[in-house]
């Protein structure tokens, strides 16, 4: 019999928690998969405020078949520790599929897997991705070779469908997707920029102004200091 497939979250202080929750709880429900939830030290991470706990020590992972990069407010704290990158790095390096939700695709361009590569991203944090060379796509879920990416928080959920489907096919997929049963019927039509209502956007596009301008601030500088290859 074959090993399962070996699946690692690598999470963080901040990350969003329905970035990986999410996921989690569709590839829970797969057969022949190993998941692991995984954090420097195996430390506690605060999500949304949630706690999460007993996790496994992300540097004593030797290898893993799919990474699993989640995003969150946390992310650029995560980028800047060079621990947690290297992490990144290491288990990117043989890792069979690089995979990453919402601003989790940031984590992925900083550890320098996606230059030249195209990758989804929430659309407020998009605009960032081409600090590391990637090529933005607006698409919910978007494959570029081995490099499978959602969008923005809830995209994980379709994200990992599709990443199912690629591990174990299509068959398994929709079983485990009815099992859950998944088919979302949101009551309003503002999960994205370009069917959110004018006012809608500009209110959170204000409510959202420092915060945007601080991480690109901070990325900028990362960049700078690492002299990492700049198209933005």
């Amino acid at each position: 019999m074959s090993e399962p497939i070996s699946v690692v979250m690598p999470v963080y202080d901040g990350v969003t928690q329905l970035d990986f929750t999410g996921p989690h709880q569709f590839l829970s429900r797969t057969p022949d998969l190993n998941i692991r939830v995984a954090s420097l030290g195996g430390q506690s991470i605060t999500a949304d405020g949630l706690t999460f706990a007993n996790l496994e020590d992300l540097t004593a992972i030797k290898s893993c078949d799919v990474l699993l990069v989640p995003g969150g407010s946390g992310c650029i704290a995560a980028i800047e520790n060079d621990l947690y990158l290297e992490q990144i790095v290491r288990l990117g390096a043989t890792a069979r599929y690089l995979t990453s939700v919402c601003s989790g695709s940031l984590i992925l361009g900083a550890a320098g897997l996606l230059h030249g590569r195209r990758a989804a991203c929430h659309w407020a944090w998009q605009e960032l991705l081409p600090i590391f060379g990637a090529i933005v796509d607006e698409s919910r879920i978007v494959r570029d070779g081995n490099i499978l990416s959602g969008g923005g928080v809830t995209a994980g959920i379709d994200f990992v469908l599709a990443l199912i489907a690629e591990l174990r096919g299509k068959r398994v997929a929709e079983m485990v997707q009815l099992g859950l049963e998944y088919a979302p019927q949101p009551p309003f039509n503002s999960g994205r920029p370009d069917t959110a209502p004018a006012e809608i956007l500009e209110a959170v596009n204000a409510r959202t102004a420092a915060n945007r301008a601080e991480r690109r601030a901070r990325l900028d500088a990362w960049a700078g200091s690492r002299r990492v290859s700049r198209h933005a």
